[in-house]
């Protein structure tokens, strides 16, 4: 029998929730930025190296990161539900 989540509960995976959405926009957001900056230095005849340099270090950082978030969240998942 599963015990009835308190509001303190249910506010805290609310919070968990909005945190991993805002993560999840925060680096798409941030990978589709990268992307349009080599898109528009392709489209206006410009040398895209600075945009791939950029992008060649920020996607995969920002990549670890969302991992790591996810890691969290599924461990807080999983731990929450054996209490």
């Amino acid at each position: 029998m599963e015990n009835p989540s308190s509001d303190f509960d249910r506010l805290v995976r609310t919070l968990q929730w909005v945190w991993l959405t805002v993560a999840i926009l925060l680096v798409g957001g941030i990978i589709a930025w990268i992307v349009h900056l080599i898109r528009t230095s392709w489209t206006l005849g410009d040398v895209p190296s600075a945009s791939i340099g950029i992008s060649i270090v920020a996607i995969p950082i920002f990549i670890v990161l969302m991992s790591v978030v996810l890691y969290v969240f599924w461990g807080l998942r999983s731990d929450g539900r054996e209490r």
